[in-house]
């Protein structure tokens, strides 16, 4: 759906993107996270065609943003970071302007905005002026907008930017439906948390360059590489100890300060865990508590973008 191959972007001697290659398939939603110039919204400027590549090339859904910007135009909703309302419009006209503006006729329009209200939650606010509602209104209101013409794709930039919490969750699950009817979305954000819900996959991009791609848990797993186990047992605990600290994959073994079980860090992947975890169990160690603690998504992003690069 989304080919994107060595696209550059320089100002002067200043590269904002460095060969980025990428490739989105449909019905993906994927999470571009990186820190605020890390050539996110420039990426997304080019894929709009609002912005023309040093060099490199993409695609979607088959056509050239170069050499075909008007029909690439027709199979994207973009949204940028920063977006202009007209204030002296209600929000049914704000959306009929645009359908207008998109060719799409009085009686189609008429059908189609208030389907749009309901998807983004703002029925009861269709004839509300624009620049009384709230950050969030105007969030979803600018995102019916982006799908007036029903795209193929989305390009949502921030789109969780400012937000309060209960804003967030509600954009978070109008994503949630869009992802449900088949849409594919590109989305960005400055906080990996934030997206690690609702994406399929990450792309984490760092001075223009794209350092890491994959799920939330496969990033995690190959940046962490260790895990923090915590054993809570029932009696004595020498034989847990014994059991344990024995064993070639846990290090830094000690015991709780309650008293209550033990911590230790284990370097194995998850069928390794589960044998660690069975053969205890065998061994006839009483054990009514095997936790593991996660790694802090946020920890995760800050590691990453300080330059270790994941292959």
């Amino acid at each position: 759906m989304i080919e994107i191959h060595g696209l550059t972007k320089k100002y002067g001697r200043f590269t904002a993107l460095d060969s980025l290659t990428l490739t989105i398939e449909k019905g993906t939603v994927f999470g571009f996270v990186g820190q605020n110039g890390a050539g996110k919204s420039t990426t997304f400027s080019i894929l709009a065609t609002l912005m023309a590549p040093t060099s490199g090339t993409a695609y979607i859904n088959g056509y050239n943003i170069s050499k075909e910007p008007a029909k690439v135009r027709s199979q994207i909703g973009y949204m940028p970071d920063f977006f202009g309302v007209y204030d002296q419009l209600r929000a049914v006209e704000y959306l009929d302007f645009y359908g207008a503006s998109y060719g799409i006729g009085t009686g189609e329009r008429e059908k189609l905005i208030p389907q749009l209200l309901e998807l983004v939650n703002l029925t009861n606010k269709a004839d509300s002026y624009v620049d009384v509602l709230s950050r969030g209104m105007k969030q979803r209101l600018c995102l019916a907008r982006s799908l007036i013409h029903d795209p193929e794709v989305l390009i949502l930039d921030e789109p969780a930017s400012g937000l309060d919490p209960r804003a967030r969750v509600e954009m978070r699950e109008i994503l949630k439906e869009l992802k449900y009817m088949g849409k594919t979305i590109l989305i960005s954000s400055h906080i990996l948390p934030e997206l690690a819900e609702m994406c399929d996959t990450i792309g984490i991009i760092d001075q223009g360059r794209l350092v890491a791609q994959g799920s939330v848990a496969e990033i995690q797993q190959r940046l962490a590489g260790e895990k923090l186990i915590t054993v809570k047992v029932w009696g004595s605990l020498n034989e847990a100890v014994a059991y344990f600290e024995d064993h070639h994959l846990v290090s830094q073994l000690e015991k709780r300060n309650d008293g209550s079980g033990i911590q230790f860090v284990f370097s194995g992947n998850e069928e390794e865990q589960f044998s660690l975890l069975h053969n205890a169990l065998l061994a006839k160690i009483k054990i009514f508590s095997f936790s593991e603690t996660e790694t802090n998504l946020e920890d995760v992003f800050m590691e990453i973008t300080k330059g270790v690069e994941l292959s």
